[in-house]
Order: C-alpha cells, then sequence, then structure tokens
C-alpha cells in the first residue's frame, strides 16, 4: 500500500460535484434496505476533464448503521463505453492510499484504460470520503506536523524516538479532538459498504473493478463481503492482508521493499549514459554513497531553495522512498543526491518533501490506518523494534516500524478486520511487480495464498509501484486486458519477464 500516500494531496478535478459535509437521506426501499437515487450525471467542470466525462455526488450515510442518518457526499465520475452494442457492464477504478483520488486515477489512466478495453465497459471511480471532491475533515494539525517526513514517524539520527512519540500523541489528540464522525468514519470497511452503494446507485448487479494499492485490499476485502456482486476483479500491487496488522504490517513491510528496489535505482544512477547525474562508477558504489550522505545530513542539514525547510537526512530518505516508486522519479532523486554533495549548490526538495500537506489530506492519510485496527501502544517495544529494523534495512532508518499516531488513537475500531479467504467465485486477476517498494511481493504472495483458488497471479519482472498500465510491460497489460475483455486468465500463476 502507498501508505501515508503523496497521493492524499490530489484534488477533486470535477468541480461540479463539491459535495457539502451533510446532505439529506433518502427514503428507505421497500425491502428495508435503502435504495439509493439514480445518479445526476451533468459534464465535468475541471480543466483537464476530456470532452464526455461525467461527475456525480454519491449521498452515503455517515454511519452505514444509521441509514437514515446524516449524509456524506462522494464525488464519482464515468466515462460511458463508446460502442454500447460491446459493453457488458461497469468497470470500477478504486484509488490507493489511504488517501488517493480516484477522480485523479481516472484523469491519469481513463484514456489508457479506455483504449485497453475497448469500449467493453463503462468506467468508474470516486474519492472516497475524506478525499477531494467528496466530503472532508481535518484534524487541525500544526503545519510542522503535516510534513510528509513527520507524519511518517522518521527517527532521530541516532534512533531515538522520543520526538515522534510527542509528535504521535499531539496528531491523535488533535484528530479526536477535532476530527469528529467523518474522521472517525474514514475505514475500509466503510469505503466498502460505500462501493456497494455506488453499484446500487449505477444499477448494476455486479461490477467490474480494478484496485491499484491500497485499492486493491479495498478489492479484496469487497470480494470477501459482496462476492456475488463481483465478475472480473484486478488486484494490481496487493499488499499482505493479515488482519491482526493490516495497515502496520504494509507500513513495516516497506523497509524490506526498498531494499528489493534501490538495486535499480543505483543501477540507472552508476550507468555512463546518465552523465552529469551518474553517483557512482559501479551500482554497488550507490547504496554506500547514499547512506554515508544521509548520516552527513543528519549531523548537519543543508539549506534548500525552499524557505526555512532544510534537507535532513530524513527528508532525503523519504525523497528516495518516493522515488523507488517509478524510475520516472530517478532523475530528480539523482538531481537532489548530486546537489547535496556539492557545497556550492542549494537542493530543489522534491514537492512531496518540500511542504506540508493539507489538513484535510493529513487527516485522511492518517484516520484509515489508524481506523481499521488497534496498534500496539508499548513504547519500549517500538524502540526495540526500531532499534533492530535500524541495522537491518539501513536504507529506511527505523521509520516503518516506529511509533505514530495510531498507537495513542482514542476510537477502538468500529469494525473488524475482514479475513480474507478461498471463499468466493473464482474470478481474481492479481498482477505484481516482482521489485515494489511499497507493496513488496513477499506481501503480495500472502494475499495468493488467502485467495487460494478464486486467483491467479501475473508476476511481472519489473521494480516500482502499479503495474497495469503503469510500467510498459506488454505481457502483463495484454493479460489484464484480456481477462477484462473476455474474461481469460492464465491456468495458472505466471511471470511477465518483458
Amino acid at each position: 500500500m502507498t501508505t501515508y500516500a503523496s497521493g492524499a494531496r490530489a484534488s477533486a478535478l470535477c468541480l461540479a460535484v463539491l459535495a457539502a459535509t451533510v446532505t439529506t437521506a433518502q427514503p428507505a426501499g421497500a425491502a428495508g434496505v435503502r435504495t439509493p437515487a439514480a445518479l445526476a450525471w451533468r459534464p465535468c467542470a475541471g480543466p483537464q476533464d476530456p470532452p464526455g466525462r461525467e461527475c456525480a455526488t454519491l449521498p452515503v450515510p455517515l454511519d452505514h448503521r444509521d441509514p437514515d442518518g446524516p449524509q456524506l457526499g462522494l464525488a464519482v465520475t464515468r466515462v460511458r463505453s463508446e460502442r454500447p452494442a460491446a459493453r457488458r457492464g461497469t468497470l470500477l477504478v478504486i484509488p490507493g492510499g489511504p488517501g488517493g483520488s480516484g477522480l485523479s486515477r481516472m484523469t491519469a489512466k481513463g484514456a489508457a484504460l479506455s483504449r485497453a478495453t475497448a469500449g467493453a465497459y463503462d468506467l468508474v471511480s470516486f474519492d472516497p470520503r475524506g478525499v477531494g471532491g467528496s466530503s472532508r475533515a481535518g484534524c487541525g494539525l500544526a503545519p510542522e506536523d503535516r510534513h510528509l517526513v513527520t507524519l511518517r514517524s522518521w527517527p532521530g539520527p541516532d534512533g531515538d524516538i522520543t520526538e515522534n512519540t510527542a509528535r504521535s500523541r499531539r496528531i491523535a489528540e488533535a484528530c479526536h479532538q477535532n476530527g469528529g464522525a467523518v474522521v472517525r468514519s474514514m475505514t475500509t470497511a466503510d469505503e466498502v459498504r460505500d462501493i456497494d452503494r455506488l453499484r446500487r446507485a449505477l444499477g448494476e448487479e455486479k461490477l467490474s473493478a480494478w484496485g491499484v494499492s491500497y485499492g486493491s485490499y479495498v478489492a479484496a476485502v469487497y470480494a470477501q463481503k459482496y462476492p456475488r456482486h463481483t465478475d472480473r476483479w484486478v488486484l494490481d500491487s496487493t499488499g499482505d492482508p493479515d488482519p491482526s496488522r493490516v495497515a502496520r504490517g504494509w507500513l513495516a513491510n516497506t523497509a524490506a521493499g526498498a531494499d528489493d528496489r534501490f538495486p535499480d535505482f543505483a543501477a540507472w544512477a552508476a550507468d555512463p549514459a546518465r552523465g552529469e547525474l551518474r553517483l557512482a562508477r559501479r551500482a554497488g558504489d550507490v547504496r554506500p554513497l547514499f547512506l554515508a550522505l544521509a548520516a552527513k545530513l543528519d549531523r548537519t542539514p543543508k539549506p534548500s531553495t525552499t524557505p526555512g525547510v532544510p534537507l535532513t537526512g530524513n527528508r532525503l530518505r523519504q525523497a528516495m522512498q518516493n522515488a523507488l516508486a517509478g524510475d520516472d522519479l530517478f532523475e530528480e532523486m539523482a538531481r537532489l543526491v548530486r546537489a547535496a554533495r556539492d557545497p556550492a549548490a542549494e537542493p530543489v526538495l522534491p514537492a512531496a518533501v518540500a511542504g506540508p500537506l493539507p489538513d484535510e489530506d493529513a487527516a485522511v492519510v492518517m484516520a484509515t490506518v489508524c481506523n481499521d485496527v488497534r496498534w500496539p501502544a508499548s513504547l519500549p517495544a517500538y524502540r526495540r523494534a526500531v532499534a533492530a529494523d535500524r541495522v537491518r534495512h539501513p536504507l529506511t532508518g527505523g521509520m516503518p516500524v516506529n511509533v505514530s499516531a495510531c498507537a495513542f488513537w482514542k476510537d477502538a475500531p468500529a469494525d473488524e478486520p475482514t479475513r480474507i479467504t478461498a471463499d468466493g467465485p473464482a474470478g481474481i486477476l492479481m498482477i505484481q511487480n516482482r521489485r515494489d517498494p511499497n507493496t513488496p511481493y513477499a506481501g503480495a504472495l500472502k494475499m495468493r495464498q488467502a485467495l487460494g483458488g478464486r486467483a491467479v497471479l501475473v508476476s511481472l519482472g519489473h521494480g516500482g509501484h502499479g503495474a497495469y498500465l503503469g510500467n510498459g510491460n506488454a505481457c502483463g497489460d495484454r493479460t489484464v486486458t484480456a481477462f477484462l475483455t473476455t474474461g481469460r486468465r492464465p491456468q495458472r500463476d505466471t511471470y511477465c519477464a518483458d
């Protein structure tokens, strides 16, 4: 999962769907289950929206246990099939995060997905509650607590977690005092319920879906909870579904994920073709160079072009973790490393680590991972975990196992995390990069094991986060497209090298 993802910055691009926090409830259906009204589609008004893209607002209960109570508004977008005779249903694009925008995801991938599926589906996506154009809420966090490098608990240079502990307490208290019922409702369970309400509002008995990163976990939970409403289901870049850990496990696994992926950056940065961006003559020299630079910046942060925000060792580590998500980010990372090593240069910080997130984005980033499952509260245990992880995985410096606001979260989870099992129809295709820094391959294998005969796994010989239509692997793209358009899956788990 892209836990604490920079995607939380994404704002809605369909301006017409901005929803008030509370709307009027719709009448209950005749059978006692609330039947949502059909969506009122209108042309999207965002500057990047292509012609023909439609937007709407879906009312969903703030608390699904009180379906006639206060309602939130979810921003929804649709691209209709241009070949009605070929249309076989609706394909839901489930965004990652937590904190990712489905509307932004459709802007980035909608055209490619339309071409790939050739009119087989209406393409639909949404901003989950708390995100983008949907109903939002903040925690009232101070700006210094809303930087990605502080929302993620990077330990001090010597592994000390005292500052992390104090900040985590502040964040948990602020979310409890200021977040209200909307922040408490930001959970995987409620996102899954919202998806089923969207299905009914669309008038579909079954949905097909493409869930990416955290969205693949949401998709897996939906398939477990509503198996008779799933058709062709794609899980892209998936984490370990262990219900006792959920997001805590995903975050912890990113330490090994960085180790899996860093050699790709090292090989790129040692290639003579990089010219002035070449960081070392041999790939094996890039890792010690990076670790030494981070340690130097721990001792002496370097002023950057962002006023008041120096390049510290932890900002460098966070920038690297972000850059490992895609090869297209390597050049920016190499420039940062070169500038950090040059006494005469002033580093330009990547946008994701240069400033604070908006308060509402920080809230949704934290809320889902804290609301889904109770996190341990033992500070001595966190100290021991950080000390051990710093030795095993120095690239991530102990951050993935450190204390966070979730350790001090005031509200107990409203739902037990879902256990993913092999019960249900065999209509799931998984696709996974072998060197994924955010959802490491080892975690995806655990999801594959949990799904049993329901799923087939397509493994790609690639690094980075996001597989389908994400890295130019023709074999992987072909396999997923064939499944979505014809229903054909490989008979067994398979590997795509190209």
